[in-house]
């Protein structure tokens, strides 16, 4: 066991766990963040993404020792009122039919627009590829972020 210091969505926390342990369970295990969600466990789909340092990262591969000194946000943090351009274009385009993995998706969707806030539908498709989406919304997926380049 170890005691890390974190910054998560703007607020301090103290947890003392096994530093091999993955982002992801202390988020939901020890601070009760339930917006990330698991997936996969291997960094194949997505439903993990964060972002460390504003740049999207998959939280179930990541172990808490490598986010110690960054700026963790989660999709909890990425805005306090749901007034992301993200997340406007997600309800104007009706993006979620399961929603399981929509926190991945926007937290993919915002790292994108904050490096390239006019991503062609390559950069799209390459910023979202490893995204998966069950309910197959790829199309409105693309369409939301195109309409929150412009919010």
């Amino acid at each position: 066991m170890a005691t890390f210091n974190l910054n998560i969505n703007g607020q301090k926390h103290q947890i003392d766990v096994d530093p091999s342990t993955p982002t992801l369970w202390v988020l939901r295990d020890h601070l009760n963040l339930l917006g990330t969600k698991f997936g996969c466990g291997i960094a194949q789909c997505g439903a993990c993404t964060i972002h460390l340092d504003g740049v999207a990262i998959r939280s179930c591969m990541t172990p808490i020792s490598v986010v110690e000194d960054g700026a963790i946000t989660t999709i909890e943090g990425l805005s306090k009122d749901g007034d992301h351009p993200v997340q406007k274009a997600w309800l104007e385009h009706d993006v979620p039919q399961c929603g399981y993995c929509q926190a991945g998706q926007m937290m993919s969707a915002a790292a994108l627009l904050k490096n390239t806030p006019n991503p062609s539908d390559s950069d799209i498709d390459d910023a979202m590829s490893g995204n998966i989406c069950r309910c197959g919304t790829y199309v409105r997926i693309k369409q939301a972020i195109k309409t929150a380049s412009k919010l």
